[in-house]
């Protein structure tokens, strides 16, 4: 790279670092729980963006917790096969083998636990499949014109979830948002800009200005 090309981008990278504010988290364990351009980092000192594209899907490491609602697929057993939706004690439950635990388990983690319980006195040879049939909501609290639980579809943003709920009302500071995120590591809590990724369950909030 030509140097006064380096030295360009250099000071293209230093003014883009105020745009997205830090705070300490409330945990100290590093949780990364989505991959790929788009990603929303989280680690024990900081809240990072990586830019460049659209968040990305959540089917294949996403965690499940309370609320989302699954696809569960017994191939062959039409009576297993169903809806289920995760309850706040973590779990679903299924005929035959009764409450199965799945918060912080990936789909492909729960169609597993299923296999491994049928297999076990129920069906010989079960074939499982766990799909996402609909997140859990997001929160946005303060500044906006109808804060409350909204649903959460794939690739939104802290930007979009803003639009939702009827955009920043009159008393809004627009330059700050704070994301809270949870995982089974801890919880973090960041400030960050409007195009950062949001997760099922995160918590938008909207701090008021006072000038």
């Amino acid at each position: 790279m030509p140097r006064a090309r380096l030295v360009l981008v250099c000071v293209a990278a230093a003014l883009a670092l105020p745009g997205c504010m830090q705070t300490r988290p409330l945990s100290v364990a590093v949780a990364e729980p989505q991959d790929g351009i788009g990603a929303l980092s989280y680690g024990p000192e900081k809240a990072r963006v990586r830019a460049g594209g659209p968040a990305p899907t959540y089917d294949a490491k996403y965690q499940l917790d309370a609320s989302d609602r699954l696809r569960v697929v017994v191939y062959g057993q039409e009576g297993l096969t169903n809806s289920y939706q995760i309850d706040a004690a973590g779990a679903i439950t299924m005929p035959l083998i009764g409450r199965v635990p799945a918060r912080g388990l990936t789909p492909a983690a729960l169609a597993a636990s299923i296999t491994s319980r049928l297999r076990n006195g129920y069906i010989r040879d079960p074939s499982v499949a766990v799909e996402i049939e609909s997140y859990r909501p997001f929160f946005i609290l303060g500044e906006v014109l109808a804060p409350g639980q909204y649903p959460y579809v794939p690739n939104m943003t802290v930007e979009s979830a803003i639009a939702i709920a009827g955009g920043f009302n009159t008393r809004a500071k627009r330059d700050e948002v704070i994301l809270t995120h949870v995982t089974s590591e801890g919880t973090y809590r960041a400030a960050v800009p409007l195009g950062t990724p949001l997760s099922p369950g995160d918590t938008v909030q909207i701090s008021e200005r006072w000038f």
